[in-house]
């Protein structure tokens, strides 16, 4: 690890990345610093389908940007926009 101290973020899942992961939420260990590598690490343990590109991200109920730095005890929400048609 590069370093990044280990933090507990809290996770909830909605849509398709619930239905994937087959729960709506959980707690995880990590080192990650961002969302973004929040997302990436989760992705690849879980196999999600859906890229970061199409998802919005929300940490501690208010939308950030995918370069938020995540701070111990985080609330992060992976938000899959709904599909207009």
């Amino acid at each position: 690890m590069s370093g990044h101290q280990q933090k507990s973020i809290e996770i909830q899942y909605f849509a398709l990345l619930q239905e994937q992961r087959g729960c709506a939420g959980e707690t995880v260990t990590t080192a990650a610093a961002t969302p973004q590598e929040l997302y990436a690490e989760l992705k690849d343990r879980h196999a999600f389908s859906l890229s970061a590109d199409v998802l919005r991200v929300a940490v501690n109920d208010e939308f950030e940007s995918w370069d938020v730095l995540l701070h111990d005890n985080d609330r992060v929400v992976f938000i899959q926009p709904v599909a207009g048609g």
